[in-house]
């Protein structure tokens, strides 16, 4: 399965967002890719740096713009997953929406919340496990990316792939931040012995990476900072090696233990 991941810089605009986002499916579509991921709040913007709150969304064009993420779905026969607020009774999500090329779409709702998520966005509740193709999986939200628990939940149910959508920037250069932020996201590819792939906004300062990492944290390939740009990977994990056979079992053993205590 050929994957994808289209960093731009998101802004508060959610026309000047589509348009991003529809060159990114066109461009991933011209390449073959079967599944393309892009940046937290990537329709809507996310606040307060694209917008001062998650009550200025216009959803009723931004659930327009959903419409026509679809309407590309199907007709490109690709999946999409694609950063977005959501309105449902009042409250406010910050999603992870996955359009899939059948007409379905299953939204990841944002659980670990703080600062700016926490004024703005209510915690969801979803598994964020999804079936594409022949493969399972898993999608997280930036700094769900802190908590190895959230990972956990994707290894128990062996998840094949892992999402992570960002929005993660600084009003300076912060390489420091940039570095750990990249170390959580190899770290928990280790602990899980999972290939996870990222996309963060392209804005100045750009303190997440957009890359993909393999179950023992090396970088596959990763987007310059700063610049909008379609990753491309052919996706087609190898058996597990010596190391990644290790941490699996030993992994399963803990989780056995776990489970008589």
């Amino acid at each position: 399965m050929k994957i994808g991941a289209y960093q731009f810089e998101v802004s508060g605009n959610e026309e000047q967002n589509f348009a991003r986002i529809r060159e990114g499916i066109e461009k991933a579509v011209s390449n073959g890719v079967r599944l393309l991921l892009f940046p937290e709040c990537a329709v809507t913007g996310y606040p307060p740096h694209c917008i001062g709150s998650s009550s200025e969304v216009r959803f009723d064009a931004v659930e327009r713009i959903h419409d026509r993420i679809q309407a590309l779905a199907e007709e490109h026969q690709i999946f999409l997953v694609v950063g977005t607020i959501l309105e449902e009774d009042g409250k406010h999500y910050n999603a992870a929406m996955l359009f899939c090329p059948d007409g379905r779409r299953i939204p990841y709702r944002k659980r670990a919340l703080w600062g700016w998520d926490r004024d703005n966005f209510s915690a969801g509740e979803d598994s964020g496990v999804v079936e594409i193709d022949s493969h399972k999986v898993g999608i997280r939200i930036c700094f769900e990316v802190r908590f190895p628990e959230y990972f956990r939940e994707l290894y128990k149910e062996q998840t094949d792939l892992n999402l992570i959508l960002f929005f993660d920037r600084s009003e300076q250069e912060d390489p420091e931040r940039y570095e750990l932020i990249k170390g959580h996201i190899r770290t928990r590819a280790v602990e899980n012995v999972c290939h996870i792939l990222t996309c963060n906004t392209a804005a100045a300062h750009q303190t997440a990476p957009t890359g993909l990492y393999d179950r023992s944290g090396r970088t596959l390939i990763e987007l310059e900072r700063g610049t909008e740009d379609l990753l491309i990977f052919d996706f087609e994990p190898a058996p597990l090696d010596f190391g990644e056979r290790g941490r699996k079992e030993i992994s399963d053993l803990l989780m056995k233990t776990d489970g008589r205590q």
